[in-house]
């Protein structure tokens, strides 16, 4: 994919770390590989500048905005920018302005509030979408969210980033509930929280970096993804994929992964990956694909090609910059 956007001039307001927000950084990198030249400010982290004169993330967005005259201006996250502060910001900027939000929305009518100061919006969800344009939003588009084929690769991993069965995430009583059926199969947990659920037994680590997160994955036999919400939850949006869905399968695992309205128009059930809805059917997946060795390698290698193919982070920036990058004569 050769870059299109070359000068294009992007200030990304986005949290960013090795960890939870490692996305927005590989974010980042996708759209520079593209062309664009890429201002990232993180509103968590604050330059010695802003402690001195005492900046809060309104007042350093606007210095971004008068430093480096962006074309296009990308909030990443609910609640990074003050909702109440946009318009001011956008008043003597003729940047047009996009906000990415994750696949489950936690403030839907207050996020309906902010999107209107936005040109464009984009959701991890096809339900999100919904949701938001069922609140008059109708600027909203689905974009999920992708893997980086230079950081989420094949490793060889040893010692205790091997296992038989991994998942790596925060614990969640939902999580919980599923992966017990899973401790003879030879489990391992990563993340925090389980220390503290009784899996305890069965957790090897924090997971503090996102290479310890490949190493984690790359190292099972079999990769489990259950994501925090579920249909039986009705007060959240079950639609969307999580990270967790791509990562893996750029990795080259083979994927057992919880039922998602959104999954098939991404992967496919049987030659990509195996589909699970009940903790039941995770357990007999996850069987079938310890005990058929070449089958188990064949969805490995399909899933990291449609990845590579199709759902990388240049495929993600490349979308969103075509539908929110100003025209350009």
């Amino acid at each position: 994919m050769t870059p299109t956007f070359n000068g294009l001039r992007v200030l990304l307001v986005a949290p960013v770390d090795d960890a939870f927000e490692a996305h927005n950084g590989l974010r980042s990198r996708a759209l520079e590989r593209l062309g664009a030249s890429v201002q990232l400010m993180d509103p968590t982290r604050s330059a010695l500048v802003d402690k001195l004169v005492r900046r809060n993330v309104t007042q350093r967005v606007k210095a971004g905005l008068d430093q480096h005259r962006p074309d296009l201006v990308l909030i990443s996250g609910e609640g990074t920018v003050p909702a109440d502060q946009l318009d001011a910001l956008r008043a003597g900027h003729p940047a047009r302005w996009a906000w990415v939000l994750g696949d489950d929305l936690s403030d839907l009518a207050g996020t309906a509030r902010g999107a209107m100061a936005f040109d464009e919006v984009f959701v991890g969800s096809t339900g999100g979408v919904e949701a938001l344009d069922r609140h008059g939003v109708k600027h909203a588009h689905y974009l999920p969210v992708g893997c980086d084929p230079s950081v989420h690769r094949p490793l060889r991993a040893r010692g205790p980033f091997r296992a038989n069965v991994v998942f790596a995430g925060m614990a969640t009583p939902r999580r919980e509930r599923f992966l017990q059926e899973l401790v003879e199969f030879g489990l391992a947990l990563w993340g925090p929280g389980w220390r503290k659920t009784s899996l305890r037994d069965y957790c090897r680590g924090e997971l503090p970096s996102t290479e310890d997160f490949v190493r984690a994955y790359a190292g099972a036999t079999v990769a489990v993804n259950v994501h925090r919400s579920g249909p039986e939850m009705r007060s959240a949006d079950a639609t969307g994929v999580n990270r967790r869905t791509f990562e893996l399968a750029a990795i080259g695992t083979a994927q057992v992964i919880d039922a998602r309205t959104d999954l098939p128009a991404q992967f496919e059930d049987g030659p990509e990956l195996l589909v699970y809805s009940t903790p039941e059917e995770l357990r007999g997946q996850v069987k079938r694909a310890m005990q058929e060795d070449k089958y188990r390698d064949r969805l490995a290698e399909n899933a990291r090609r449609r990845a590579l193919g199709s759902h990388t982070y240049m495929h993600r920036m490349a979308e969103l910059l075509r539908v929110a990058a100003p025209a350009r004569g």
